[in-house]
């Protein structure tokens, strides 16, 4: 096995396909990623971990004092059904390989499912720790799609009310119709009534869906932004064909956006990322997110995703698998309406190498942000 060493021009050009396209690929791992980290200042390291493995580092260097933290966002990688001792022995060896250029601490949220105990075994072996998550979520709730499966076969394991939800919604009966556009650069370009076609301009359909979101969250009690940043990534990620955005407005209004949903497009998987609906939309036109997360369904459908990711419930610290009762029950259960379960992962994990200088780092950073250094 060789070495870690950093990546050659020749293969950042062929980057995405090792890191993002491959089974258990990641977005966070993709070189749009690592150009939007940069401008807020992090320090994208593309590192080779073998012939047919690589990771995105993303550096922090301390102030003052020198030294850094690094961070492997949604990596390395572990493709299904990879060997998850010889997965978490890359991990061990890239932080041997980062701490000789003067990293003090490593943190990895690889997405590799806890039933894989032995790749969690392997990084606590290696001097990692169980850490809080970094990303909003550590579990999934998880649709698989089976090779042969059509539009039928996956409707059929949806629940009653969800697919009478989705016939509402679809205008069926007395319910007024909803149509759905997909903004996207990639994937199916297939001609089908699934979806319309674009006809205003991607930054004010994101600006609208940013200010949706953002009232979601008064709404739910959860905080999301800064605005601009993300904006800024999901213009970035869509051009990348990394992002799909399906926006829904009702047929008797078109210039209202009901709801919106962003997904990424990586590995084998279509996983959601955000949700919002407008106001009172849930009284008014009740089927419109299960209308969007079946669009999105079938678009995995048709690009023969094997899973569709309808993103995590959990919240910290404890991110359980959600009881009656919790803040985000109701949408665990709305979630596995689609025929969706819970997958539990194994979640972030840290190595510091050097506790001095981790401790010092910390102080430092937070010391520069008043100075303004």
């Amino acid at each position: 096995m060789s070495p870690p060493r950093e990546a050659t021009d020749t293969e950042l050009a062929d980057w995405d396909r090792r890191t993002v396209a491959a089974p258990g690929g990641h977005v966070y791992q993709s070189r749009a990623w690592a150009e939007q980290r940069s401008r807020l200042g992090w320090q994208p390291l593309n590192v080779l971990l073998d012939d047919d493995h690589a990771a995105l580092v993303l550096l922090r260097p301390f102030p003052f004092i020198g030294g850094a933290s690094a961070y492997v966002p949604r990596g390395p990688i572990v493709n299904p059904g990879e060997d998850p001792v010889a997965a978490a022995a890359r991990v061990a060896e890239l932080s041997d390989w980062l701490a000789g250029r003067g990293v003090d601490v490593v943190a990895t949220d690889a997405e590799v499912p806890a039933v894989d105990a032995a790749y969690g075994e392997g990084l606590r072996r290696a001097g990692f720790g169980p850490i809080p998550e970094i990303q909003p979520s550590r579990h999934r709730v998880s649709l698989t799609i089976p090779a042969d499966a059509d539009d039928a076969a996956i409707r059929a394991g949806l629940s009653k009310s969800t697919r009478q939800r989705i016939n509402v919604a679809e205008g069926e009966g007395d319910g007024e119709g909803v149509v759905v556009t997909r903004y996207d650069t990639a994937g199916w370009d297939g001609d089908h009534p699934l979806f319309e076609r674009p006809v205003r301009p991607l930054h004010e359909v994101l600006g609208g869906f940013a200010t949706l979101l953002e009232g979601t969250g008064q709404r739910r009690g959860f905080r999301w932004g800064p605005r601009g940043v993300f904006l800024d990534w999901w213009a970035a990620a869509h051009a990348a064909g990394l992002l799909v955005y399906l926006e829904a407005r009702a047929d008797a209004d078109p210039a209202r956006a009901l709801g919106g949903l962003i997904l990424y497009r990586h590995g084998e998987r279509l996983s959601t990322v955000h949700s919002a609906d407008a106001p009172g939309v849930r009284d008014t036109h009740p089927g419109v997110m299960h209308l969007l997360r079946w669009r999105a369904i079938q678009l995995a459908i048709r690009e023969s995703r094997s899973e569709m990711d309808l993103g995590g419930v959990d919240v910290g610290p404890d991110h359980r698998e959600p009881v009656k009762g919790d803040p985000m029950a109701g949408l665990y259960e709305h979630k596995r309406s689609f025929g969706a379960t819970w997958i539990e992962m194994t979640g972030a994990h840290e190595r510091v190498i050097r506790p001095w200088r981790y401790a010092l780092g910390r102080v430092a950073s937070r010391a520069s942000r008043f100075t303004g250094r």
